[in-house]
């Protein structure tokens, strides 16, 4: 289960922002992740809530948004999003000459501290 090393890469870098800057605690996290990023958002919450105890974020939340899978098309030069993990073809027009742009995401968006 990797949600957890990334739980943890996720604490450290909060924890010591919130260190760094000054706060005592951590309160709350947001992170963004991709649809197609192979990440489980359940299973990050998870980990996370297991891990945080004994840090400054022992008391924090982690709130994540799912980024939709989005890309352009190369042949009809449209723009799209779908709401699967993966795709083999242009949702508009069916080419299979497209860029996935977004929804492989995994970054932490903010904090809120005391």
């Amino acid at each position: 289960m990797h949600e957890a090393s990334l739980a943890f890469s996720v604490l450290d870098v909060i924890t010591g922002r919130c260190v760094a800057e000054g706060y005592k605690a951590v309160r709350a996290v947001r992170v963004r992740i991709g649809r197609a990023s192979g990440v489980m958002p359940e299973a990050l919450i998870f980990a996370f809530d297991a891990a945080k105890a004994d840090t400054t974020a022992g008391n924090s939340e982690l709130l994540v948004d799912i980024i939709r899978l989005g890309g352009h098309c190369n042949e009809c030069l449209g723009d799209f999003e779908v709401d699967g993990n993966y795709l083999l073809e242009c949702p508009l027009c069916g080419s299979g000459s497209f860029k996935i742009e977004r929804g492989y995401e995994m970054e932490i968006v903010d904090m809120e501290v005391d």
